[in-house]
C-alpha cells in the first residue's frame, strides 16, 4: 500500500440497494481495502441473509437505525455510500449523526428533499425499465422484481455470472421504506457533504432521474460513469476509483 493512500485512508460504509444484500459489493470491497480503505458493508434489515426476518415490517427508521449502529463502532467521521433506492437510507442517517460523516456518496441514488419519499419519484420516472415489472404485495407489504427485467433493468453490461449470482439471491423487500417521507433539516443533514455518480447507461434509476434530482439538490461533487444500475459489477475498479477520489475531497 503506498503512504498516498495510507494518508488518505477512511471507513467507509456500502449500503445496498433495494433487493440486494451486501453480497452485491463483493468486487469493490477489496478494490477499496487495496486503496487502503476500511470498508463496512452491512445487510440492511429486511434484506440479505435476514430478509424473511419481519420484513413487511421492516421501516426506514430501523434500515437508518442498523446503519448508525454500524457508524457508532467505526472511526469517524466515515463516508457513506449508497446505491439506488437506499439513498433514502443514507440521508436519514445524515439526518441522525451528521458529525459522524465525512459525506454521503450518493451512487444513482434516490436523493431526496424533506418531504418527499421514493415511491413517488419512482412511480414518476417513465424512463425506467422497473417500473412495470415491480410487484407489490400488500398484505406482506413488499415489493419484489420480475426476473425478466434483471437483466434488462439492472444487469445490463454485466456478465452471465454476475446475473447467475443475482438470481440466487435477490429477494422481496420491505415496501413501507419507499413510501416513508424524509424527514430531513438544513441544520443536520444540510450540513453533510453530499456527491454524486452518475450511471449514465442507467435503465432503473434513469438519468434523467438522476439529473432531475441533482438539479433539486447540489452536490460537492458530480461524477460520471458509463455503466448500468450495477456498476459494482460491471466496472468495479473504475467506482471504487471514483469513491477513493471523492474520499479524499475536503
Amino acid at each position: 500500500m503506498s503512504d498516498f493512500n495510507k494518508t488518505h485512508s477512511m471507513n467507509i460504509i456500502l449500503i445496498h440497494g433495494s433487493w440486494h444484500g451486501a453480497w452485491c459489493w463483493h468486487k469493490v470491497i477489496p478494490c477499496l481495502q487495496a486503496m487502503g480503505h476500511t470498508v463496512h458493508a452491512p445487510d440492511l434489515p429486511g434484506h440479505g441473509r435476514s430478509w424473511r426476518v419481519l420484513r413487511g415490517r421492516t421501516t426506514l427508521a430501523q434500515m437508518a437505525q442498523s446503519v448508525c449502529a454500524q457508524l457508532d463502532q467505526v472511526q469517524v467521521p466515515a463516508l457513506l455510500v449508497a446505491h439506488s433506492r437506499h439513498g433514502i437510507v443514507a440521508s436519514t442517517v445524515a439526518q441522525l449523526r451528521p458529525d459522524k460523516l465525512s459525506g454521503v456518496v450518493y451512487l444513482a441514488a434516490y436523493m431526496l428533499k424533506h418531504g418527499q419519499r421514493a415511491a413517488s419519484l419512482f412511480a414518476k420516472d417513465k424512463d425506467s425499465l422497473l417500473t412495470p415489472h415491480v410487484h407489490i404485495d400488500k398484505m406482506a407489504l413488499t415489493d419484489r422484481l420480475e426476473e425478466a427485467a434483471y437483466r434488462p433493468g439492472l444487469y445490463a453490461d454485466c456478465s452471465d455470472a454476475d446475473i447467475a449470482l443475482a438470481k440466487a439471491l435477490l429477494n422481496a423487500g420491505p415496501l413501507l421504506p419507499a413510501l416513508t417521507r424524509l424527514q430531513l433539516t438544513d441544520t443536520r443533514y444540510g450540513r453533510v457533504p453530499r456527491h454524486y455518480i452518475e450511471l449514465t447507461q442507467d435503465q432503473a434509476v434513469s438519468l434523467r432521474l438522476q439529473r432531475g434530482m441533482l438539479q433539486a439538490s447540489p452536490c460537492a461533487s458530480v461524477h460520471s460513469i458509463a455503466a448500468s444500475h450495477s456498476a459494482y459489477f460491471s466496472c468495479p475498479d473504475t467506482l471504487s476509483q471514483v469513491i477513493h477520489t471523492i474520499s479524499k475531497h475536503r
